[in-house]
């Protein structure tokens, strides 16, 4: 006996020193605020599973993390092993490659389809069907409105159900106080937001499951068409996003209704607005015509991507797979940077049904599970972001020069068709 137990106290010596001297392997994180602020507050848990990972967050501002990340795939060289990638941004790298499928052994990341948010599986994936993002977090489109400016002037969140309701409502919200023959106050920031709410509630983007370009189509019409008469009636105030003006339209009311991803809650709480609590509501986006279901739609949303070029992509995958799968992980993501669970186990926390001081105690989290099983898989192309600069452009054509609709919508497709050689 005492032999045996000389024996198993040396293997349990070896044994420690041996976990003692295993190397740590590293991995890059590379991602943008507040992405950064919510992985880090993971990390503890992170280590306890991985000890032997250590992980460095590198964190750039949007478009720099975006940017350096398409330069540095391009070289060949100084990507991260985990890439974050918003979605505007998926398309074009499914373009550009240099991105593992994550389906592929040794990740199989098709196992956990079913337990993410379906409409963003699709927009994780390229149309030859391989899974190039993983979704981390989504944004289903809703409109945050000011109530106290809605109830002012005698307008009902709940009567608007179609575009026409909106835009009466518009009409009666957007003024000219000081009489110089221009509005003071309006419904919306941009009427480019009005566009782009009706393009991404669409099952079909630029694209359709041929792969024949789209743009031209009835919902892209109706969209440039309602975007122009938002703005031809002065009810939207032409202040882009990100600017001094919108954050002062938020605080003011000047601007009483605002199409976005549910994102933007937590930046009106937190830093845009936090003096209005009490005075915002959240809704669904209207429906396009009487008669039709109202419009779901996304605006945003990160997806975590491996570049082929990482020497440590098993490391890479344990992040990666921690962060999307784990309902605790989703709920403390949420929870410090109001990054919205894409994967759907973590809907059921409780703190989904928490009335929300900052919405006058409205449960809006659970508004936003409601949107965001309604959002349709949307066809992706690899050719989504050439399309994206080509009706972007035609829109501001649109909306600032006055370029006639059906003539900004055929050039559109010409100029989409000529890059993508599909003419």
């Amino acid at each position: 006996m005492r032999k045996l137990g000389l024996v198993l106290l040396v293997l349990l010596l070896v044994g420690s020193v041996c976990l003692e001297a295993a190397p740590k392997t590293k991995i890059v994180v590379g991602c943008y605020p507040a992405l950064d602020e919510a992985y880090a507050a993971v990390l503890p848990e992170f280590y306890k599973k991985y000890p032997n990972i250590e992980v460095e967050i590198k964190s750039l501002g949007f478009d720099d993390h975006h940017s350096t990340l398409v330069t540095a795939l391009a070289a060949g060289q100084g990507a991260p092993d985990v890439a974050a990638v918003e979605i505007a941004y998926v398309a074009q790298f499914v373009t550009e490659g240099g991105l593992v499928d994550l389906l592929k052994p040794p990740y199989n990341a098709g196992r956990y389809r079913h337990g993410i948010a379906p409409y963003t599986w699709a927009q994780g994936s390229s149309d030859d069907g391989r899974l190039i993002a993983m979704p981390a977090d989504i944004a289903p489109g809703c409109a945050f409105y000011r109530r106290d400016v809605f109830e002012a002037n005698g307008i009902k969140i709940e009567d608007i159900k179609t575009m026409e309701d909106l835009y009466q409502a518009g009409l009666k919200i957007s003024k000219d106080l000081d009489g110089d023959g221009k509005n003071d106050t309006w419904l919306v920031s941009d009427a480019g937001n009005i566009a782009w709410m009706i393009i991404r509630s669409s099952p079909e983007l630029y694209f359709d499951k041929n792969g024949n370009c789209v743009v031209d189509s009835e919902r892209f019409r109706l969209a440039f068409e309602w975007a122009k008469k938002f703005q031809d009636a002065g009810i939207a105030a032409g202040i882009g996003a990100w600017s001094n003006e919108w954050y002062v339209a938020f605080q003011t009311g000047t601007v009483a209704y605002e199409p976005c991803g549910a994102w933007l809650g937590g930046h009106l709480k937190n830093w845009m607005a936090p003096d209005t609590a009490g005075k915002w509501g959240v809704a669904e986006w209207p429906a396009l015509k009487a008669g039709e279901p109202r419009m779901a739609g996304y605006w945003g949303g990160t997806f975590l991507a491996i570049p082929e070029q990482s020497k440590n992509k098993e490391a890479a995958w344990a992040f990666i797979e921690f962060i999307c799968t784990n309902t605790d992980v989703q709920v403390k993501n949420f929870e410090t940077a109001d990054c919205f669970p894409a994967w759907m186990e973590a809907w059921n926390h409780k703190i989904f049904e928490e009335k929300m001081d900052f919405f006058a105690g409205q449960q809006a989290r659970l508004l936003w599970i409601d949107i965001a099983k309604r959002v349709p898989e949307v066809i992706t192309n690899k050719f989504d972001s050439v399309a994206n600069a080509a009706v972007s452009a035609e829109l501001s054509a649109v909306l600032n020069e006055g370029k006639a609709v059906d003539r900004a919508l055929r050039d559109a497709k010409t100029q989409i068709e000529r890059r993508t050689r599909r003419r």
